[in-house]
This record gives structure tokens, sequence and C-alpha cells, in this order.
């Protein structure tokens, strides 16, 4: 378990449901991942319910009888925020607010808003800005008081629709307003993008907290703020990086994660620009997370999103020395073997056969393995340099004594 600051955290409650695209056993990973979102955003979770349902309730997404059970619990416990890990309709959200009276956010909002405490220049405040009114957008009649009798009937008419009007006219306005904002900066990252020169670049891409702040400062000897916490890198920070006498940029990307919002895809285009231009990609992965073959999958399609797939990659296993497989007892004739009790040898036999040398196991923390890693990257590196100068090719021999 983390070790949590002397602040004082928000009291939540979570909301799975079990369903045929996901078992058990995927509801309990998603709800650790959706826990560990709710301590980033500073709460701190007190229970967790689960119902097995084969189609979400339209109006309040759980049955009745489970939002009685989450209703007398909030009640009692005096919780703050119940969220939810899929993504709620602005009907469902309104309904479920009103019955339990606290704060209700789904997977969603929650990222919106770690984003919205992360970004710290004005480029990234600008488009999570953008993608948070265009969440708030249809969801609007459920925030403020002036807008509760919005019910309809005798007595009810009139100004209230005057004044939602408004409200949705304002966001609207804002929202075109930041996409006129987002074009100018573009203009401007992109003629900062083209002032770089011909330099390789380099662009680590991977799941969020997987380690690639920490490598970037291990790699480029910098300072660029790292922690075990759920998108610590929002703005991507580019460095000029030196192995051997080779130059080239390497640029730490925002983290991705499962269930990513539409809104922050579309928004953070031009963040993921850095991506699309790079010329090499190292997909950082943590081996020691018991699911990060699904990990890998979901950057696998926001890459496919971007069109950045066909890109040259490396993949980097980091945090080798967290990696612990599960036993079995010798005399345990019971317990199936599963890929869970591999060893990272055993792994290196599968589906990493194919990959061959373009995988690396690391441990960037512990500064494990780096040599490794700086000479398969200065390799990859020196083929687009040489292919791109070809007259530099003398410049870069084969083989460095030290990376």
């Amino acid at each position: 378990m983390l070790e949590k600051k002397a602040i004082e955290y928000e009291k939540a409650v979570l909301i799975g449901v079990i369903n045929q695209s996901q078992d058990e056993t995927k509801v309990t990973e998603y709800l650790d991942e959706l826990e560990f979102l709710t301590y980033t955003a500073g709460g701190e979770v007190e229970k967790r319910f689960v119902q097995k349902v084969d189609v979400p309730n339209p109006k309040t997404y759980i049955g009745s009888g489970k939002m009685e059970e989450v209703q007398q619990y909030v009640k009692e416990h005096e919780i703050g925020s119940v969220i939810f890990d899929d993504e709620l309709t602005p009907a469902q959200q309104n309904n479920i607010e009103k019955i339990l009276r606290c704060k209700i956010l789904d997977r969603t909002g929650l990222i919106l808003d770690i984003f919205a405490q992360r970004a710290q220049t004005s480029y990234a405040r600008t488009q999570v800005e953008l993608a948070q009114y265009e969440y708030l957008l249809p969801r609007l009649t459920g925030l403020w008081t002036h807008l509760e009798r919005q019910r309809g009937g005798i007595g009810m008419r009139g100004p209230g629709e005057t004044e939602i009007e408004t409200d949705r006219r304002i966001v609207r306005d804002r929202i075109a307003l930041l996409k006129k904002k987002l074009v100018k900066i573009d203009r401007q990252m992109e003629t900062q993008r083209g002032n770089r020169g011909a330099l390789v670049r380099v662009a680590l891409i991977g799941y969020t907290n997987v380690g690639k702040s920490t490598l970037m400062n291990v790699i480029s000897k910098s300072d660029v703020f790292a922690e075990n916490k759920l998108f610590a890198t929002l703005d991507t920070t580019v460095r000029k990086v030196v192995i051997g006498n080779l130059p080239f940029l390497l640029s730490d990307t925002v983290g991705f994660i499962r269930k990513l919002p539409t809104q922050l895809v579309e928004s953070f285009k031009s963040t993921l620009d850095e991506v699309r231009e790079a010329d090499l990609l190292l997909h950082v992965v943590d081996i020691s997370h018991p699911n990060f073959e699904e990990h890998i999958d979901s950057v696998n399609q926001i890459l496919d999103e971007i069109k950045s797939s066909d890109k040259k990659t490396i993949m980097v296993f980091n945090k080798i020395d967290k990696y612990q497989p599960e036993t079995i007892d010798d005399d345990d004739l019971t317990t199936e073997r599963t890929t869970a009790h591999f060893s990272i040898e055993d792994w290196k036999k599968t589906w990493f056969n194919k990959i061959g040398d373009r995988a690396i196991f690391i441990s960037a923390l512990n500064k494990e393995n780096l040599d490794e890693f700086r000479k398969r990257v200065y390799d990859e590196v020196r083929d687009i340099h040489v292919t791109r100068f070809p007259y530099n090719n003398f410049l870069y021999p084969e083989h460095l004594d030290q990376y």
C-alpha cells in the first residue's frame, strides 16, 4: 500500500458491475485501478459495491435493491463521493444524485479531475478545460440549484428554460474559443518541432505509472517530475540526449489508460503529435503488474487511433526488480500452472520470443540492465540517423566501448 501524506482524504465508495463483457476477476482489477485513480485524485475508498447485471438500469445504472444498500451506507458513513467504474449517461448521473444526495462521478469524470490537478502549462490546462466542457455540456441540468425547477408542469415553464439555454450557450461559446486557442497553440508547437532540426526523435510511450518519467530522468540526466501515482506526467517533456557521441531528442508523453475518455483523446491529439512525429517509440511496460498484457493491448489500441501503430518500436519491460511470480509447492497437485507462475525467463519463451532483440528487460529505478538498453537504443537511433545522413556514417562506428 502506498504511504499517504498527512492530508485530509475525501471518503468515497466505488461501484462496478459484472456483465457479459467483464467477469468478476476483470471487475476486481478495474476497481483496483479505480481505487488508485481515486487516491491520486485525493480520495480514500471506504467500500466497494459490485452487482451482477446483464443490462445496466437505464435510470440508475444499478438495480434498486443495490441502490438502497449504497444509499444506506453513504448516509451512515457520511460518504462524500460515489464513483462508478463505467461512464454514466447524464440522466443516470442526475437520477443517482437525487437519490444519494452526494457527488456522483464516473471513471471519465475522475480522470478529468486528475488531469485538471496535474495540468501545469497553459497548453495542458487549455486541453483539459476543453475536455471538461465537452463532458459537462450534456450534464448541465444536474449541476446548479437554480436549474432544479426543470421538472415541467404547471408553473414550471418559462424563465427556467431560458436560463439553461443561456448556460448551454455560454459553454458552447467557451468550447469554440478553446478550440481556436488550441489551433493557435498547435501552430506554435508545430513551429517549435520544426525548429528542432533533423535530429532523430524518440518518444517514451506506455500505460500510466509504468516508469516512463523515471526512465527519462535516468537516460537524459534531467529532473522530470516522477511519482508513484497515475498521470504524474501530463505535459510532454522533450530533452536532448547523447549516447556515446550520438545526439537525439527524447520525449516523455502522457500515460495511457483503459477506458480512456474520448474527450481526452480528442483534446490531447496535439500532445500526441510527439508520438506521431517520432522516428522510434520506446513502449515501456510494467512487467510487475499482473495484467501487463492488457496494458500493452490498451496502448496499441490508442496507437491505432492516432495512426502510429506501424512505427519502429522497442518494448522496454520495466520494474524487473518488483517482478514476483506466484509459486506452486512441489506436493501441490491441484493448482494449475498459469502465466502468473511464469518467471521472466519463462515469459521470454512465449510470444516475447517473436519480438526478439526488440524486447529489453530493465529496472529504471535500480538502474539494472541500462547498458544493454542504451546500446539497443543507440543501434536503432544510429540506423535511422545514417539512413537520413549517409555521409555521417563514419562519425558513428558500429560498436562503441561505452554507452
